[in-house]
Parts: C-alpha cells; sequence; structure tokens
C-alpha cells in the first residue's frame, strides 16, 4: 500500500522528516546498498530539504520480499510510491545502479507532469552507454564477494560473516542483474539538469562514458570529478553534500 505523507512505507524512509521544507530530495541506493546509507545526507540536510531514501524490496527488513532485478520494474514501482511526495518540486540523487534507476524514475516524473529540480547521477556511465559482457550477476558467490570487496560497497565486516552474506547476497545479485542487463531505449530527454559527479580513477566510468549524460536531458549539464575509485564519495561525503544543497537552493 502507497504511504500518504508523513507516514512509514516500506520503499521510504523519512530518518529526519522536514515537512516544512520546499523540496524533496529522493536518495537512490547502489548494487546491494540499502536506505541506511543516506541516513548521513538526511541528517545534513533537514530541515531545509525534506529527503526520502529509498529501501528497495530484498534487502534489510524487506529480505523477505523477492526482489525486482529489472531496472524498469524498479522505476514503475517506486514512481507509483512516490505519487504521494510529488506535491513539492523532487531531486533525484543516484549512485550506480541508483543513478540508472534515477534516470528511468526522472523520465516517469517527468511523464507524470512532477516538477523536477534536477538528477544526480553519481558513479555511473550514461544510460546510452553499455559495456558488453557484463556478468557479475551471473558469477559464484566467491567472485560476486571478491568483486564487493574490490568495490569497497559493502562495509567488510558484512563480508566475512558467513550468516549475513547469505541474506544479502540474493539482493546483492539481482541489483547487478538489474545494472547489467539494462540497456537504453530511446525516448523524450530529461528537460531538468544533470549533474555528474565521478570519481577520477573509477573503473566502472570513463570519462567520455560520464559526458554522455549530457545526451539525455535538454536542461543543463554538468560534471564534477572527484579523486577516488567507484565509492569516491565515502571521502567526499561533505563536498557532495553541500553541491546537492547548493543546486536546490538556486533553483
Amino acid at each position: 500500500m502507497t504511504a500518504q505523507p508523513g507516514e512509514t512505507s516500506a520503499w521510504i524512509r523519512r530518518f529526519h522528516p522536514a515537512p516544512d521544507a520546499a523540496t524533496r530530495l529522493v536518495c537512490l541506493p547502489h548494487a546491494g546498498g540499502a536506505a541506511s546509507y543516506y541516513f548521513p545526507v538526511s541528517r545534513a540536510l533537514a530541515p531545509d530539504i525534506d529527503v526520502l531514501a529509498i529501501q528497495y524490496p530484498g534487502r534489510q527488513d524487506r529480505r523477505n520480499e523477492p526482489c525486482l532485478d529489472d531496472v524498469r520494474e524498479l522505476a514503475d514501482a517506486l514512481a507509483t510510491e512516490l505519487k504521494p511526495w510529488t506535491g513539492k518540486p523532487i531531486t533525484v540523487f543516484g549512485h550506480s545502479l541508483g543513478a540508472t534507476l534515477g534516470f528511468e524514475l526522472a523520465s516517469r516524473l517527468q511523464s507524470d507532469g512532477v516538477e523536477l529540480l534536477g538528477l544526480f547521477a553519481s558513479g555511473r556511465r550514461a544510460p546510452s552507454r553499455h559495456r558488453e559482457n557484463e556478468s557479475v550477476h551471473l558469477s559464484s558467490d566467491a567472485s560476486l564477494i571478491s568483486t564487493l570487496k574490490k568495490m569497497s560497497g559493502t562495509e567488510s565486516q558484512f563480508l566475512d560473516d558467513d550468516e549475513v552474506l547469505q541474506m544479502i547476497l540474493p539482493a546483492i545479485r539481482g541489483d547487478y542483474k538489474a545494472a547489467e542487463t539494462y540497456r537504453y531505449r530511446q525516448g523524450p530527454p530529461l528537460e531538468c539538469p544533470i549533474t555528474v559527479l565521478t570519481g577520477d580513477a573509477d573503473p566502472e566510468v570513463t570519462m567520455d562514458e560520464a559526458r554522455a549524460w549530457s545526451e539525455h536531458t535538454t536542461g543543463a549539464f554538468d560534471l564534477q570529478v572527484f579523486t577516488g575509485g567507484h565509492f569516491y564519495l565515502n571521502d567526499h561525503a561533505p563536498a557532495v553534500i553541500a553541491r546537492i544543497a547548493k543546486q536546490v537552493a538556486a533553483r
């Protein structure tokens, strides 16, 4: 059941409700990530921005629900969940898988007439740029865990706990499948600004792949490069949060 503003929801977490804020920020996690990843963002931006952190099915308190391993299915479901929250202007932030999902979600919100202030696409190549032969989601558990450790996307203590691993691996595998099988379908570009944030040593995103996001909007485009790899934002969280706050305030 879709929650009304102010209510709790399986999909939407408001760690620091800001009912008087003029805008809302929708935060979409990376593959294997959870809404709790954005707790510091919510804390930093409240009460000026109402942060809605998204919890995908198949993890944490939703671990008994089947994963959605298709980006478009996730975007469809999330667009429905967000309808009661679109009475205020929306900014979308997504990292990695969340950036691709953010694009698809923003496209749906735009089609529904929602006022979009912008899309922040972090750590992900443009939707129209895909790489052949990505198959992490088909690899063994050991190989998948090795990839996670290399990417530093999940805290190491979880990866060393067999009991926890058995709970989180299905969701991680499903998320990787969603990211790796996604293919862009030609459609209307976004009209809102797109801001791309990326690490200068991210093996998942080249500069050309990052700049290609400019092809997906008729609005403004900006690219900001940080030092670091795929999870550069763990080391640059204050700067990323400040960038979001400044851009939303300047609307």
